[in-house]
């Protein structure tokens, strides 16, 4: 994905803000061998660009003063209750420099999966995302994972999955086989019968006397 960001000159809470208020979103590069560099960008474009998944998790372009430099990006900070970016944080990528990046995973094929079409279990994805390493031409937009092979009594876990070319997941915590969906057992409602309301006797107990 590419985007145009302008070269902004001023700094400051107050700059920031009347920035703001002229549907600009102030923002930042940083990274390799070059000073940081205070950017602009339209509002209106930056908020559609940010909807998409891609505009998170790959390599952009970013065009500045008619050069184009490769960025990610890396935080965004908006506004409490308004639809406003404060401000937008994007790091240079060095081609020969492998990258550290959080990739969504898209999962699909459940419904085909003998877990869910024959035993009606439930599918859970337990991560959605996940910390991959790799050069920055070999970086995905997401992985696709195929669970239409997925059992009963079974889980679906990091080395089930083939990961692209050139990229490796990055484990913490220990865990060097992490679950990354989980299959649970449809839920059993055993209907308990009502008891009969106790007939009246012959005799009419209850009726008003005569």
């Amino acid at each position: 994905m590419n985007f145009i960001a302008f070269e902004r000159a001023k700094q400051g809470t107050g700059a920031s803000r009347r920035l703001r208020n002229s549907g600009k979103a102030p923002g930042i590069v940083y990274g390799g061998s070059a000073e940081p560099q205070l950017i602009e960008i339209d509002h209106n474009a930056l908020w559609h660009a940010l909807k998409k998944e891609a505009f998170h998790s790959s390599v952009l372009d970013m065009e500045v003063a008619g050069a184009t430099s490769k960025v990610l990006l890396r935080d965004v900070q908006y506004h409490p209750y308004k639809q406003l970016v404060l401000h937008i944080d994007f790091q240079r990528v060095d081609a020969k420099t492998k990258l550290h990046m959080k990739v969504p995973l898209h999962f699909s094929g459940a419904e085909e999966s003998n877990a869910v079409k024959v035993d009606h279990c439930l599918v859970n994805p337990v991560v959605n995302e996940l910390d991959v390493t790799c050069m920055p031409s070999d970086l995905p937009e997401f992985i696709a994972v195929d669970l239409s092979k997925l059992q009963k009594g079974t889980s679906l876990h990091l080395k089930d999955i083939k990961l692209p070319r050139g990229v490796s997941a990055v484990i913490r915590g220990g865990q060097n086989n992490p679950v990354l969906v989980s299959v649970t057992n449809p839920v059993v409602v055993v209907e308990t019968p009502v008891e009969a309301a106790p007939a009246a006797d012959a005799k009419g107990k209850g009726k008003g006397k005569k």
